[in-house]
């Protein structure tokens, strides 16, 4: 058994599982018309799949996945979008069970940060060929997460997005959608932090981070899923304008995006607003603020490519 050093925290290159249970949301953009391929494809690298499970209603998909991880599978194949993959990692928290996903959703900001490629195929092939990773979710109260939570407008596009838009146009759906939302948008007050050390700012939205990337983009550069910490990165500012100017200038990787963000770090960091505001996690609004906001460390393992 390999051991390698990476981050600041020692992996072990474990071999993945060569069987596994696949659970897919059939409702997501790509899940029920790749469904049978990805069983096939599966097979053909060389996986048992001890069962498998298209799930067309979306109340099915938590204790389907649930109920996979409890039977003592070795591992459990999710495939969805990142609301999916979001709804299933508390199953596996204390579990001797690896997660592996199918990246079939419109941002796939998970498997982004991940490096798991987006395509059916490179995401079989790690499933097949890549290792154990053991990584950090963040929590939101007593709620892992995976990603990335928001505060703000993604929230508002969340609750408001109609289903077949977002089916049918997929990221360019999105993004014209949160672009006609932005003029409903307010700026708040955010605190960040409890007694004297407590910091109140101005801001446009709020991204509580694991991972890098949120919306299929990368905005919080220092996020890392082995990291140990949470980041609550805001992009500060009154005017909507300059929402998206940080959203542009992150889209384009230029120097300035930095300038338009406010970040704070640690273990724990407790997340207030006036007024009190949505919070989207993965892409669902599942929460309000005020909150605390975690790391959990080493919380799971996963089906990670191989260290390049």
């Amino acid at each position: 058994m390999a051991v390698l050093v990476r981050s600041r925290r020692v992996i072990e290159t474990t071999p993945l599982p060569r069987s596994a249970i696949l659970v897919v949301n059939a409702k997501s953009r790509k899940g029920r018309k790749l469904f049978r391929r990805a069983v096939e494809g599966l097979r053909a690298h060389g996986i048992e799949i001890i069962s498998a499970h298209a799930v067309r209603k979306p109340r099915l998909l938590a204790p389907t996945i649930r109920d996979a991880v409890a039977s003592g599978a070795p591992m459990v194949i999710v495939g969805g979008g990142d609301g999916s993959l979001s709804s299933s990692v508390d199953f596996f928290v204390g579990r001797n069970c690896v997660f592996a996903l199918l990246p079939l959703g419109t941002a796939n900001s998970f498997a982004r940060t991940m490096g798991i490629p987006l395509d059916l195929d490179g995401a079989m092939a790690v499933i097949a060929g890549g290792q154990r990773r053991r990584i950090d979710l963040g929590m939101i109260d007593d709620d892992y997460f995976a990603n990335c939570a928001a505060i703000g407008l993604s929230p508002l596009i969340g609750e408001t997005v109609p289903h077949g838009l977002k089916a049918w146009a997929g990221r360019v759906g999105y993004l014209s959608w949160a672009l006609l939302m932005l003029a409903r948008f307010k700026p708040f007050k955010l605190t960040v932090g409890e007694g004297d050390t407590a910091e109140t700012i101005d801001a446009l939205e709020v991204r509580i981070a694991n991972g890098g990337f949120h919306g299929g983009t990368e905005l919080v550069d220092a996020a890392s899923v082995d990291s140990g910490e949470i980041i609550v990165q805001a992009v500060v500012g009154k005017a909507r304008s300059y929402l998206g100017w940080s959203w542009l200038t992150s889209l384009l990787r230029l120097p300035a995006r930095h300038h338009t963000t406010r970040e704070f770090h640690g273990r724990a960091l407790r997340i207030a607003t006036d007024p009190p505001l949505a919070i989207s996690i993965d892409g669902e609004v599942l929460a309000k603020t005020p909150v605390m906001a975690r790391v959990a460390e080493g919380a799971i393992e996963v089906a990670a490519p191989q260290p390049v």
